[in-house]
């Protein structure tokens, strides 16, 4: 164990987080996102939900501030305005790590999924909460 890193984030999701470059994305999904199908290479962490995990990442990777689309989040089916509640907790665990310099922005579903097989990484959690998927493309520095 390393002291100052929440546990959840073992040894594999750890080597991703440091091997990814500026401007690579890590998607962390709820536990029906199709992640065989759309991963390069993917890491289960099936005991942990949607806000324990992206909350430890989120004390690890920069996230890039000058990417419009930094964090990503995928838009309810039909009902593209709708905010569910997984998106408010995204939202927040997002703001809060960046001072507020980042948005949330929900893509088509469709749309995320194409970018999510692009990803450096996915990271599929046990979260059961529908619409608990969120893409973050890392930065190059610490602000």
């Amino acid at each position: 164990m390393l002291i100052g890193i929440d546990v959840v984030l073992n040894a594999d999701i750890l080597y991703i987080l440091r091997a990814m470059g500026h401007g690579d994305d890590i998607a962390i999904v709820d536990a029906t996102f199709p992640v065989e199908s759309h991963a390069r290479r993917f890491v289960r962490s099936e005991g942990c939900d949607l806000n324990r995990m992206l909350g430890a990442v989120l004390k690890l990777l920069p996230i890039d501030r000058d990417e419009p689309e930094a964090a990503v989040g995928m838009q309810v089916i039909g009902e593209p305005e709708r905010q569910m509640p997984a998106h408010s907790d995204i939202a927040k665990l997002v703001s809060e790590a960046t001072g507020g310099a980042i948005p949330l922005v929900l893509l088509e579903r469709f749309s995320f999924y194409e970018r999510a097989q692009t990803a450096f990484a996915i990271v599929a959690t046990g979260e059961l909460r529908d619409y608990g998927n969120v893409i973050l493309r890392k930065g190059d520095r610490l602000e």
